[in-house]
């Protein structure tokens, strides 16, 4: 748990760039790490707290309204082409699975074009993730639908083209409210006593199946009892303990969840082309697939996640989901600036133009913002194994010559440079909201006057 107040300003900041772009988080704390790193210099140089705050001000304004965006080189032309979703989701993979992005971009983008609305809108609780243990990333598929990890209840495994009906409620009889004593005089009576509740529970299954029901969702307990007659009519039982699935089972097959036990009308059931039972390493799933790919029925889709180790699906998952809300931010704007630091060195180097022309001891703070735009190319210098002031004295050279698309080349050319333009790209809102919410979190921190903390009261934590 962090307990700093700076600390906690910069998580505060990492935690609404999640929310509102799900990528980009890493570099909104760099860049907040930067700013107060260099913000500590221009201290020990003598300047004022308000002097750093004004030339940030006006470094960050410059930046966020005049020259991120005229470094927009290109668009998502069409949000519903799987090329130009690929295009824009690779890197953002790269970021998090390198390696790993020629598997999971084709995927994440064909998961969202299943799920996009007719107003181009994704959701990303549309797209879900489910995580199986065992084999490799290459194994990871996509199902047009929802995958449940538990088997089915019964005998009876598959089912084609079935009317589906979902209770919210558990298959049983009802249990009575008062407590009662039955009293038996004779053999015949205990012979009876099971009866009616199996000739009730006949009745139902039968009103069930006759309605063509072929698999029945139940989020709650079944009985022997019921699970008997539902084999009797060769009706597919699947049980679902969350609440949350349920109701995603119900988009996934456009039905209605019943809270009573009993036929639903055509518009309560739902419709799936496919449910059948796999085994996927070593356990039991359950497959609910729409295999018309140009039916708007499904709301939802499932990526199937396939790795050695827990600790490798969970950076998977994380990877989809980022993959998955850079498209929901691209369908709303689709600009793109040039990836692999190309980007920030052309701000770095705009920035300290722009301090060097300014009047007053403000131009120190701007110079400062500007040298701290180098953490990008330099930080993908050093990951790669490169020389980071050869590779940035090679991009400051690139850039004055008018290169504004040259990036860092991980795995390429001796200097360590290249023209990323149309290769690698990054999405104009993702950025501008990471250094926006960076800056505004070192400038609240720069404002602060004085911390007080209170130190928790008692003894030592329990461990």
């Amino acid at each position: 748990e962090i307990e700093h107040i700076a600390v906690k300003m910069l998580s505060l900041a990492s935690q609404m760039q999640d929310e509102e772009c799900g990528d980009g988080t890493n570099l909104c704390v760099s860049f907040a790490g930067e700013l107060l790193a260099k913000t500590e210099e221009l201290l020990r140089m003598g300047l004022h707290g308000s002097e750093i705050i004004s030339g940030f001000k006006k470094a960050c304004d410059a930046t966020l309204n005049e020259y991120l965006p005229s470094l927009c080189s290109d668009n998502v032309s069409d949000v519903r082409s799987k090329e130009e979703l690929v295009r824009v989701v690779t890197p953002v993979i790269m970021a998090k699975q390198y390696g790993s992005e020629a598997v999971l971009a084709p995927l994440i983008a064909e998961a969202c074009l299943t799920v996009m609305s007719s107003s181009n809108r994704v959701s990303p609780d549309s797209v879900r993730v489910c995580k199986i243990m065992g084999g490799h990333v290459g194994l990871s598929h996509i199902v047009r639908g929802m995958v449940i990890q538990r088997g089915a209840e019964g005998t009876i495994t598959k089912a084609t083209d079935a009317k589906v009906t979902v209770f919210s409620c558990g298959m049983e009889a009802s249990a009575t409210e008062a407590k009662g004593t039955v009293l038996m005089q004779n053999a015949e009576d205990l012979k009876g006593y099971n009866k009616s509740e199996e000739t009730k529970m006949d009745e139902i299954i039968k009103s069930i199946a006759n309605t063509g029901t072929k698999v029945v969702v139940s989020g709650g307990s079944i009985s022997e009892m019921a699970l008997h007659f539902l084999q009797k009519y060769d009706i597919m039982v699947v049980k679902i303990g969350s609440k949350w699935d349920l109701r995603r089972l119900c988009a996934a097959v456009n039905a209605t969840a019943l809270v009573r036990l009993g036929p639903a009308t055509p518009d309560e059931m739902g419709h799936c082309d496919a449910v059948t039972v796999k085994e996927m390493g070593g356990r039991h799933v359950t497959i609910f697939s729409q295999d018309d790919p140009d039916a708007r029925s499904c709301r939802l889709s499932t990526i199937v996640l396939r790795a050695a180790t827990n600790s490798l699906l969970q950076d998977l998952e994380r990877a989809v989901d980022d993959g998955v809300r850079c498209i929901e931010t691209a369908c709303k704007d689709g600009r793109l600036v040039p990836g692999a630091g190309a980007t920030e060195m052309e701000l770095a180097r705009r920035v300290q133009q722009l301090g060097d022309t300014s009047p007053g001891l403000d131009q120190y703070a701007i110079r400062a913002f500007g040298q701290a735009m180098e953490f990008v190319p330099r930080t993908l210098a050093e990951n790669s194994g490169r020389g980071a002031s050869n590779v940035l004295a090679a991009l400051y050279a690139a850039h004055s010559q008018g290169g504004v698309s040259v990036g860092v080349d991980i795995d390429g050319s001796k200097e360590g440079i290249k023209d990323v333009q149309g290769d690698i790209m990054d999405l104009l809102t993702t950025k501008m909201s990471s250094l926006r919410l960076a800056v505004d979190a070192t400038l609240t921190v720069l404002r602060v006057d004085q911390i007080i903390m209170s130190k928790p009261a008692g003894g030592p934590k329990m461990q």
